[in-house]
């Protein structure tokens, strides 16, 4: 019927018209990075259905070649699995990325000084204020929830933002509310150094990051730029080391770990890295005991205990060991560009240090 063909094809040459219209303007703007994001949202809730109803349907079409009710049986699938589809993506929209969870992690290692044995951490990554940033209440949640951990120490593993420094306007005041006994550490990732948007000159991207980096200060949070500090239990210490992003490409390693190093040599070592591919490819060659990153966000989705993210990254999400060595991928608290998480859940971690 030329009426159903109609509203059948109808929004998909409204997703062709509107993806044309953002395309043809970049604009890094926090109105113009929703608008993608509302984009993005609309698109999934319409062309995951359709697409998982035409598959289901083309193969009930297939089926019924060998008994002709299997073509019904196609179809009903295929409106069973799109209206799923479709709860997924509603739900991960309006509730997922709200559903702020602690991971409580045990850590034992023999190296560990007793002194820091019981020693808590709280861990949180990827925050990308830009996409919301329009919603300080759900920062404000955020907040209060690490701070009800009661950690000696609360750690942020990189991104701050999407793209600039300007994202944290109105959101500072929130954000400087972290505290724990032995502060509030920070390293930079990928996102925060902005090398996705097109800036005037490199003069103005490095005025960004300095910006960022004044901030950060501002809040009360303590950057670990390839650098190092050292934290006191009576007359013991242990090494907590900061490096700036290490990716896996070439244009991505900004960090220096052999500076921020120097002068650790007697200590325990906790290393804050954004990516954890720097684990595989640098950290468990030196006596670093245990690497806290993030950056996969788990690709904000997991099924029945699948991430699209472990196709990309061999270390994704969790805790990893190889010998002494540990390493732990916090899926991050916030999301690039869309509001939507299901499955991989934002997430809080919180260490307890024992002495085995």
């Amino acid at each position: 019927r030329k009426g159903l063909r109609f509203l059948y094809w109808t929004p998909t040459l409204l997703l062709m018209l509107l993806l044309a219209a953002l395309s043809s303007s970049e604009n890094f703007s926090d109105s113009h990075t929703h608008l993608v994001g509302l984009y993005v949202i609309i698109y999934m809730a319409i062309v995951i259905p359709k697409g998982l109803f035409c598959l289901c349907a083309l193969l009930g079409q297939l089926l019924r070649l060998v008994w002709k009710p299997l073509h019904a049986v196609g179809v009903t699938a295929g409106i069973v699995l799109g209206l799923a589809g479709m709860w997924i993506v509603l739900y991960g929209t309006f509730q997922g990325w709200k559903r702020y969870e602690v991971t409580e992690v045990t850590y034992s290692s023999p190296d560990l000084p007793e002194a820091f044995d019981g020693y808590r951490i709280a861990q949180f990554s990827d925050l990308h204020i830009g996409t919301i940033a329009a919603y300080p209440k759900q920062v404000q949640r955020l907040v209060d929830k690490i701070n009800a951990q009661h950690t000696d120490l609360i750690v942020f593993t990189g991104d701050l933002v999407n793209h600039q420094a300007k994202e944290l306007d109105g959101i500072e005041p929130i954000l400087s509310q972290l505290h724990a006994p032995d502060g509030v550490y920070s390293i930079l990732g990928n996102h925060d150094f902005s090398p996705y948007m097109r800036w005037p000159t490199p003069e103005a991207q490095e005025a960004n990051l300095q910006d960022l980096i004044r901030r950060e200060g501002q809040m009360g949070w303590r950057m670990l730029n390839n650098a190092h500090t050292l934290l006191q239990r009576g007359d013991t210490c242990i090494a907590l080391i900061g490096v700036q992003n290490e990716g896996f490409r070439p244009l991505l390693r900004k960090g220096d770990l052999p500076r921020a190093m120097q002068g650790t040599e007697p200590y325990f070592k906790i290393l804050l890295s954004h990516d954890p591919t720097h684990w595989r490819r640098e950290v468990v060659n030196t006596d670093v005991s245990l690497m806290l990153s993030g950056h996969t966000h788990g690709m904000q989705f997991k099924l029945f205990g699948f991430t699209p993210a472990s196709w990309f990254f061999q270390e994704n999400a969790g805790m990893y060991r190889e010998g002494r060595h540990s390493l732990y991928v916090n899926t991050g608290v916030g999301e690039v560009m869309l509001p939507f998480r299901f499955g991989a859940w934002p997430e809080i971690t919180v260490f307890t240090l024992r002495k085995e």
